[in-house]
């Protein structure tokens, strides 16, 4: 169903807006997944993968995107909501959405994976896409305002350089302390077994509306203060943590209850 690509030949013309979380955020997020596998969930996942781990796979979506065979994919990564939601209308909205977006393409995916009638190839394709959409949805820029184009059309300065909302969330505040994405995963993974219990208890409709109401006030105040100066790291990096943290959890508890783990 798909080619294999090298992902260094990807990444010289991949434009960087749709690095969602970047190469490293994914990567964490996989890897505090694999750290809370079950032993049926590990093996099942690594039936489907060989050589292949959740950490290296989570980047597959991005990779794929330029490639005409793959545009019908580019939807699956984000959804896009009139700004002033309340809580119950944002679920009903993402939730009845028709057009192709996260929310339903994370549905399909984990049927997929679930179908005992699926082919090898379509579980691993659908395997390598919820990796990356539960972590893409984690974002908040990722289920951010329609209006904003999920904050790529709020230009701000970030680190003395021209970007834009979208970008600084997606890489620029993970990738500021400059650490590996195994050292970022080692000093993150620290949950309590009440918020790994907590976590994964929410259905991942309220993962989506905790993304869009942390993007409301993001929106507003880049709006306002495009010039996001020394002070914007320090403020929001226990946002990424816990965004990023809470991601690998519930990828977990995903795949431990699609193999019954």
């Amino acid at each position: 169903m798909y080619k294999k690509i090298t992902l260094v030949a990807l990444l010289a013309f991949l434009p960087f807006s749709l690095l969602a979380w970047g190469v490293e955020g994914h990567r964490v997020i996989g890897k505090i997944a694999e750290n809370h596998l079950s032993k049926k969930a590990r093996a099942q996942i690594q039936q489907l993968l060989g050589t292949e781990r959740l950490p290296l796979v989570s980047t597959f979506p991005d990779e794929i995107r330029p490639y005409p065979e793959f545009a019908h994919t580019s939807p699956w990564h984000y959804v896009n909501t009139p700004v002033g939601l309340g809580q119950d209308e944002y679920i009903r909205t993402i939730t009845t959405m028709e057009k192709p977006n996260a929310y339903r393409a994370l549905q399909e995916q984990l049927q997929k994976l679930k179908d005992p009638a699926t082919s090898k190839e379509d579980k691993v394709f659908a395997l390598k896409f919820i990796v990356h959409i539960v972590g893409d949805v984690h974002q908040p820029m990722h289920t951010a305002t329609a209006e904003t184009s999920g904050g790529n059309k709020i230009k701000v300065k970030f680190r003395g350089r021209e970007s834009n909302l979208h970008s600084v969330w997606d890489s620029g505040l993970v990738d500021y302390p400059a650490i590996t994405y195994l050292e970022m995963a080692q000093q993150l993974d620290h949950a309590t077994k009440s918020e790994v219990r907590q976590w994964q208890q929410a259905v991942p409709a309220t993962w989506f509306w905790e993304s869009y109401q942390l993007s409301q006030p993001l929106l507003t105040e880049a709006e306002q203060h495009p010039d996001l100066d020394y002070t914007y790291y320090p403020k929001y990096a226990p946002t990424v943590e816990q965004r990023l943290l809470q991601a690998g959890i519930r990828l977990a508890g995903v795949l431990n209850e699609v193999y019954g783990g």
